[in-house]
């Protein structure tokens, strides 16, 4: 691979960029400064910029991170921080989430360069189980567990949302599954039966539950990406 395709792919910038940086010699092959974008990379060549090395992105990858309030699930936004400003990884930008929360909503979000595994999670023909904690400013009563495992009809929808499990935790806290993924679903949801959301948290996707503290992010294990397939 020339060394120019090879850094412009893992520093995320354009090749008049990577010139510039190769005349200003801050770049290395084996520890011998190249000035030459056409120069031939081999896999065992070691590549550092600006005395930091290049590790090689080869497969894809896989992470799951606690978002906080008041982050968006895009990779660029013109009003709001993105969910990548935690991500410490090469190429970060390449990464997309698998299933987007609200601004203010907070929780599990599954973040991976690898489309097809992403389609599994969001398409709605797989059905993928989400549970979400929710905090709402009118207490809870019973005769919802039926109500929402029944279906809800949601404004300006033409079908009932799919049997959803509703677990009353107490009057205004309740652990919500559902297997779709509609417009602002939980909250319309609610809306439906005249409740407001106060707070929404997202605590389980599939078989994946999260368990790191908030603003933080790993990767998920084989099993964990395999539960997917």
């Amino acid at each position: 691979m020339r060394l120019d395709k090879f850094l412009a792919h893992h520093l995320g910038v354009s090749r008049t960029i990577v010139t510039k940086e190769l005349k200003a010699k801050k770049v290395t092959v084996d520890g011998v400064i190249i000035k030459s974008g056409a120069y031939q990379l081999t896999p065992q060549q070691t590549v550092e910029y600006d005395g930091y090395e290049i590790t090689p992105i080869t497969n894809n990858r896989y992470f799951m991170l606690n978002k906080p309030q008041g982050y968006v699930c895009s990779t660029d936004d013109p009003d709001y921080p993105t969910i990548l400003y935690f991500i410490d990884e090469p190429m970060s930008e390449k990464l997309h989430a698998a299933g987007r929360l609200d601004l203010d909503t907070t929780g599990l979000v599954l973040l991976t360069d690898d489309g097809k595994w992403s389609h599994r999670i969001t398409s709605p023909k797989h059905h993928c189980q989400k549970v979400y904690v929710v905090t709402v400013e009118q207490p809870l009563t019973v005769d919802l567990i039926h109500t929402f495992e029944h279906g809800i009809q949601l404004h300006n929808e033409k079908s009932l949302t799919k049997p959803a499990l509703l677990n009353i935790i107490d009057d205004y806290h309740a652990e919500l599954t559902i297997s779709e993924g509609r417009y602002h679903q939980v909250k319309r949801m609610f809306a439906a039966v005249n409740n407001h959301v106060v707070e929404l948290h997202r605590k389980q996707i599939g078989t994946v539950i999260l368990d790191i503290p908030e603003g933080e992010y790993r990767p998920l294990t084989q099993d964990e990406i395999n539960s997917f397939s």
